[in-house]
């Protein structure tokens, strides 16, 4: 019975890889994305955690991806992106537009 289960696991995480994939973590820290470019599968659903470890707020946003989050002081967030073609992702924080970074799908 437990071989059973574990062949189906298996045989869904194969059917479905965006449930096997681990978040992709960016930490926010002194005006700066770090790190400053991720790069993920193409045609995945990928989670992305954002920590802001400074004591003000921040924000991950990009038009290309159509995402937007503000983070709290000191607070986690996650946005979902994807399933994306190939190709280089900006995203910045709106509150501080020099702090930017990139997601690279390949």
């Amino acid at each position: 019975m437990v071989r059973l289960g574990a062949a189906l696991l298996i045989a869904v995480l194969a059917a479905f890889p965006a449930l096997a994939q681990s978040p992709v973590t960016i930490v926010i820290r002194d005006h700066q994305f770090v790190p400053a470019e991720v790069t993920i599968p193409a045609a995945t659903k990928v989670e992305i955690s954002i920590k802001n470890e400074q004591n003000v707020p921040a924000e991950f946003e990009s038009s290309s991806l159509h995402r937007e989050k503000v983070i709290g002081a000191g607070a986690t967030a996650s946005v979902f992106v994807g399933p994306l073609a190939a190709g280089r992702y900006e995203f910045y924080d709106d509150f501080h537009p020099a702090t930017r970074g990139f997601i690279v799908v390949r």
